[in-house]
């Protein structure tokens, strides 16, 4: 499990508007290249964002759902990269001063997740998140800008998507 913290100088309301916006996910998750829909409800338990996650020209489509969450102190997701990994990721907010202390946990979801996150791989893990609080931070501290502009309900058709599925149609 990679375990990562972060303290903030913005109270853990402002950290919970970042995550509560689901277009904001692509600034601060690395890897995550575009939101490409929401629900409306995000985030409420059973709310899911359709996102591309990749390097350079190899991305895949997939999905975040909120497994559970306690606004503005913590936030409990079931992160899918399918076929490489799925994840639940939490993110609990403590007060700290005048700022927050956000800690972030990582555990494997499935089976085949769970023989990619191991002893090897863990530091890498760890890397990756610690770059991910430092994004988070830089918008809820206000340095960087959160997205803006309409995300289409997840109920709305996506050219190109097979009906029923978050992967791209194949010609």
């Amino acid at each position: 499990m990679a375990h990562n913290e972060i303290i903030v100088a913005a109270p853990p309301a402002a950290v919970w508007d970042v995550l509560s916006d689901p277009r904001s996910y692509a600034r601060w998750v690395v890897g995550s290249r575009k939101i490409r829909a929401a629900d409306p409800e995000w985030p409420a338990p059973g709310a899911t964002f359709d996102h591309a996650v990749g390097v350079g020209r190899l991305t895949i489509a997939d999905a975040t759902t909120v497994r559970a969450a306690d606004p503005p102190r913590r936030l409990e997701l079931r992160v899918c990269a399918r076929p490489l990994t799925v994840a639940v990721v939490t993110l609990t907010l403590h007060p700290a001063g005048d700022g927050t202390r956000v800690v972030m946990e990582e555990r494997p979801a499935d089976t085949r997740t769970r023989i990619v996150f191991n002893p090897l791989t863990d530091p890498l893990f760890r890397l990756r998140n610690h770059e991910s609080l430092r994004r988070l931070k830089a918008l809820a501290e206000g340095d960087e800008p959160i997205p803006d502009g309409p995300l289409p309900p997840r109920d709305a058709p996506v050219e190109g998507a097979v009906k029923g599925s978050s992967l791209p149609a194949t010609p």
